[in-house]
Parts: C-alpha cells; structure tokens; sequence
C-alpha cells in the first residue's frame, strides 16, 4: 500500500528534482526519492566493501571483467566463512578478444568477501572486479 511522504526543499533543489530523476533513468520520482534514501542510508550504516566493518554480514554479486586465456576459468569456491549460491560465467557479447564476464553470488563476513575480491584483482587477465551488494532489509527476510 503506497502512503504519501512530504518534505521541505529550497525552490531550486524542487525545480531540478524532475531533472535528476529522469537524467539517472527514472520515469517516476518517487521510485528516485526512494532509491536515493535507501542507497545513502546503506552505505551511511554499511559503508563500501572496503571500508566497512570485517564481522558484518553481507551479500551480493562479485562481478569479474577478464580475458579467457586457453581453459581459465576463475572459479569462486564455497568455503567455510563464504556461501556460493550461483556462479554464472559468460563470453562478453560482440568481443571477439575472448573477453568474458563471471558473476558470481556470495553472502559472508565483509572480510572473507574482501579478501576474495582482492585475491581477483591480482588475478592475472583479470581486467575488473566489483562488488554489488544486495540491499540491506530490517529482518532476515529475502
């Protein structure tokens, strides 16, 4: 059920609001607003994989740029302190250089997901590595 929420804004911040919602791809302010405040309230609590507190919980996508060379494969393993729930590995569209894309879905401490990011970035061939996590919910619920 939706509920209306106002705010106060200057007049100039009111009259570029349509602006900076339909430039970052959004037909629908609200859904602009609300993104926006969910976005900097996660990295506000959270921060980014790498500044953010070892012991905390996350989840999210490992995203790996990098040439295929012969059968490498990178493979991100399930672990004691790392859950693998998918991997997805594809040959990045109109590249004929072999260029291929992993995806990779993991939920563990900060630490152990950092310590993997890092081992894949002084991977050779690997081009670039990112992280993705999924948004923070307020119980342990999907």
């Amino acid at each position: 059920m939706s509920q209306i929420i106002s705010f106060s804004s200057d007049r100039q911040f009111a009259l570029d609001l349509e602006s900076l919602a339909s430039n970052s791809g959004y037909n629908n302010r609200s859904r602009f607003i609300r993104d926006a405040v969910l976005f900097y309230s996660e990295i506000q609590q959270r921060g980014e994989l790498m500044n953010m507190d070892g012991d905390v919980v996350i989840e999210g996508h490992l995203i790996v740029y990098y040439g295929y060379g012969g059968d490498h494969k990178l493979m991100v393993s399930r672990t004691e302190s790392l859950e693998v729930a998918s991997y997805y590995h594809s040959t990045r569209l109109g590249h004929s250089c072999n260029s291929c894309v992993d995806v990779v879905h993991v939920k563990g401490k900060a630490s152990d997901v950092r310590r993997v990011y890092e081992q894949l970035q002084n991977t050779n061939n690997v081009d670039k590595v990112s992280f993705e996590s999924a948004p923070m919910s307020q119980d342990d619920c999907c």
